[in-house]
C-alpha cells in the first residue's frame, strides 16, 4: 500500500570524512532516518541489517570509490536509489555511471543544504513511485494468475474455442446462434445401468473419469469438441464451434479409434469388474443451430436441431449390437470411398415418418 506522508525514508550516507557525516546528520535527521558509514565496507554491513531506501556516497574514498561501492550495492539491493557526491574532476566518471544506471543523480562538493534537500526529496519521490508501481505490478500479476486459473477451469466446462469466441465478442452478441453444417457423434455404454449397480459409486466415478479422458482425447485428436456428458453418454460435434474440411471423415475415424480405446480400457478394468465394457456409436450430419443459450446468470454452449435428435436415434439402434458404429446416409456419401460398410435394412427412427438408411462401419478400405 502507498507509504504515508509522515513516514520517514531511510538514508545511508557514506563518507570517509567524519565531519561531513556529522553535518549531514545534523541537516537531515529531522526529515529522514539517517545512517552513516566511513567506508564502503561499513556501508555494506549497514545495508545487510537495515532497510535503506536511499544511498548517498562520496566518490573519493580509500579502498573503494563511491561508484565501486554502488556497483556492489546494485545486485542485492536493486530498488535502492543511489546518489553520489563528487568534485568536478570526477564528473566524467559520474556521468558514465549515471548513463549505465548505477547512479540516479550526483551532487557536487561542497554541497548546499537546500539544494541537496531538494535532490533528496526528488529521489525519495522516485523511490515511493517505484515501490508503488512494483506493488501494483505484483497485484496485477496476481489477478492475471487468478484469471488464467479461472479460464483454465472454465475451459474444462466449455470448449476452449467457445471461450475465446465469447471473449472476443461484445457481451450482447454472445447469445446469437448461427446455422452450421456439422457432424454429430453419440457414444453410449451398453448396459451401463446394470453394470454400475454391481460396483460402488466411487468405482463408478473413477471408471467414468478414465473413460471420459480416453474418449475425449480421441475426439480432440480428430478435431472434434465434446458438447456434453450425460451419465455414460458422450455427445461430440465436428464442425462447431470450429469447422474443418473433413468433418465426416474426422468423425468416423474418431469413432473407430474410440472402439480401440475401449479395448484398452477393458484390459485395465476386466480383472476388477469381471466383464467387458461395450459401446455403441451413432453418427449423423446436417444443419444445426450452434451458440450460447441460457440466462444472464448461466450460459451453456449448445448444438440444437433435428440433426442432433436424429444422431441420437441412430445411436440407440446399436443397443443390441456391441461395439458397433452406425452412420447415416448423409455421412456415408462423404466417406464411403474410405470404408467398408454394411448397409442395414431401412429402419424406423422414433419420431420419424420415413425410414432411414444406416450403414455399419466394418473397417477401413
Amino acid at each position: 500500500m502507498p507509504m504515508l506522508p509522515e513516514d520517514k525514508l531511510s538514508i545511508l550516507y557514506v563518507d570517509d570524512e567524519e565531519q561531513n557525516l556529522v553535518s549531514f546528520r545534523a541537516a537531515f535527521r529531522r526529515h529522514y532516518s539517517i545512517f552513516t558509514a566511513t567506508s564502503g565496507k561499513d556501508g555494506l554491513d549497514i545495508l545487510q541489517n537495515e532497510k535503506i531506501n536511499l544511498v548517498i556516497t562520496d566518490q573519493r574514498m580509500p579502498e573503494m570509490t563511491g561508484v565501486q561501492f554502488l556497483e556492489k550495492v546494485i545486485p542485492a539491493y536493486p530498488d535502492t536509489i543511489r546518489m553520489i557526491l563528487t568534485g568536478f574532476s570526477d564528473i566524467e566518471v559520474i556521468i558514465e555511471a549515471i548513463n549505465t544506471g548505477r547512479v540516479f543523480r550526483y551532487i557536487t562538493k561542497p554541497w548546499d543544504t537546500h539544494e541537496l534537500k531538494m535532490t533528496i526529496d526528488n529521489a525519495c519521490q522516485l523511490y515511493r513511485l517505484q515501490r508503488n508501481n512494483k506493488q501494483l505490478l505484483e497485484e496485477l500479476q496476481l489477478k492475471v494468475t487468478e484469471q488464467e486459473k479461472t479460464l483454465r477451469l472454465f475451459q474444462k466446462y466449455v470448449p476452449e474455442e467457445v471461450v475465446r469466441k465469447a471473449l472476443d465478442s461484445a457481451e450482447e452478441s454472445i447469445f446469437e446462434g448461427e446455422l452450421r453444417h456439422v457432424v454429430v457423434l453419440f457414444c453410449d455404454i451398453r448396459g451401463f445401468t446394470t453394470f454400475s449397480e454391481q460396483i460402488s459409486p466411487k468405482e463408478v466415478v473413477a471408471f467414468l473419469n478414465c473413460y471420459y479422458t480416453l474418449m475425449t482425447e480421441s475426439i480432440k485428436e480428430h478435431n472434434g469438441t465434446v458438447n456434453q456428458f450425460v451419465g455414460d453418454e458422450i455427445f461430440a460435434c465436428f464442425g462447431a464451434p470450429i469447422s474443418y474440411a473433413d468433418n465426416e471423415q474426422n468423425a468416423v475415424f474418431c469413432a473407430m479409434e474410440m472402439i480401440k480405446r475401449v479395448e484398452k480400457l477393458n484390459e485395465q478394468y476386466m480383472p476388477q469388474f469381471g466383464q467387458k465394457i461395450k459401446i455403441g456409436i451413432g453418427i449423423h450430419a446436417g444443419e444445426v443451430i450452434a451458440g450460447n443459450t441460457g440466462s444472464e446468470d448461466h450460459i451453456g454452449y449448445s448444438i440444437t436441431g433435428d440433426t442432433v435428435n436424429t444422431g441420437k436415434r441412430i445411436e440407440t439402434l446399436t443397443k443390441d449390437h456391441e461395439n458397433t458404429i452406425l452412420i447415416s446416409e448423409a455421412v456415408c456419401s462423404k466417406v464411403n470411398h474410405l470404408l467398408h460398410l454394411n448397409p442395414w435394412e431401412p429402419v424406423t427412427l422414433k419420431g420419424k415418418k420415413d425410414k432411414y438408411q444406416v450403414y455399419e462401419i466394418v473397417g477401413r478400405r
